[in-house]
């Protein structure tokens, strides 16, 4: 099958055309999982279930059960930069490189600015780039949100720490939502990162319109995907409703390194894994479904017209 053939085919060919006009060398993509599917057992049986599953990168989560089943943070947010260093070596010392963890402050919030500094500095001794960061779920003190990611991006700069904006309802519904605030913000060290479930889960919103109207500003996705048939529910990347091939398409060629971190790798209908091996093969099944995407659509980019 020729290029054109299958753009045609398939309906890609406005993406690929907006793609090709953005051309600055492939994109350098980096498949983590999140350790927040393993949130029910200890953060050690995660990074270690995660490097079992064959990922070469993680992305921090928000709370763990410890051996005694009391919930507790990844990374406190008054912990010391350097207690994010020692977690950041015990990742590499498993083959693992962290690339992403949240900010845990919706950004309306009186302390944001103070908490987005901390987790800076946090990212910053652990060698992290991406922080991310999002709102409330229903809309209001857009103002509060301006100013307090000004704040967190000029103390960001120079750091190597970006700020990336997640869609989740409210101010941050769409892509379309984030890029304005990121405009309105006007610091570099602030960009997005894409989360297509969100999209579709809150506003009911078509995620592949939306990226093409912010793909720019985009850095990172947190992959999950969503069903509303036949119950409306998140789930793992092609398990859902969304079509990953037209998601990723328009960043296949911006010359960015950009994580792929998988934030739900769960089965729609059925209940979770009881286990931390059933996790495990789960984690396992999103990382091969986004080699299979990326694979499959670097093929036909450079496939002869």
């Amino acid at each position: 099958m020729q290029r054109r053939d299958f753009l045609g085919a398939s309906a890609l060919a406005p993406l690929f055309a907006m793609a090709q006009g953005a051309d600055s060398g492939p994109t350098r993509f980096q498949i983590a999982c999140m350790t927040l599917p393993y949130s029910a057992f200890p953060v050690e049986g995660a990074l270690e279930g995660i490097k079992g599953a064959g990922y070469m990168f993680v992305a921090w989560g928000v709370n763990h059960r410890d051996g005694a089943g009391a919930s507790r943070p990844v990374m406190p947010l008054d912990a010391a930069p350097a207690d994010a260093r020692l977690l950041a070596a015990r990742c590499r010392n498993l083959g693992l490189e962290p690339v992403m963890m949240f900010s845990t402050v919706n950004f309306e919030e009186a302390n944001a600015a103070d908490a987005y500094r901390k987790r800076v500095d946090q990212a910053q001794a652990a060698g992290i780039p991406h922080i991310i960061v999002f709102g409330k779920t229903t809309r209001g003190s857009y103002g509060d949100v301006v100013r307090n990611l000004k704040v967190a991006g000029a103390h960001a700069k120079g750091s190597g720490v970006s700020l990336v904006v997640k869609q989740h309802g409210g101010n941050t519904a769409t892509g379309r939502d984030c890029s304005r605030i990121i405009a309105d913000v006007g610091e570099a060290a602030v960009r997005m990162c894409y989360d297509a479930g969100n999209v579709l889960d809150y506003e009911n919103h078509d995620p592949i319109p939306d990226i093409q109207a912010c793909w720019r500003d985009v850095r990172a996705f947190a992959i999950k995907d969503h069903r509303n048939f036949p119950v409306d529910e998140d789930c793992g990347a092609g398990f859902g409703e969304i079509d990953h091939y037209k998601l990723l398409l328009p960043v296949m060629r911006t010359g960015l390194t950009m994580p792929l971190a998988c934030e739900n790798i769960f089965e729609p209908l059925v209940p979770r894994p009881s286990s931390v091996a059933g996790v495990d093969r789960l984690a396992r099944r999103s990382r091969e479904y986004l080699e299979s995407v990326l694979a499959g659509l670097e093929r036909h980019l450079s496939l002869p017209a």
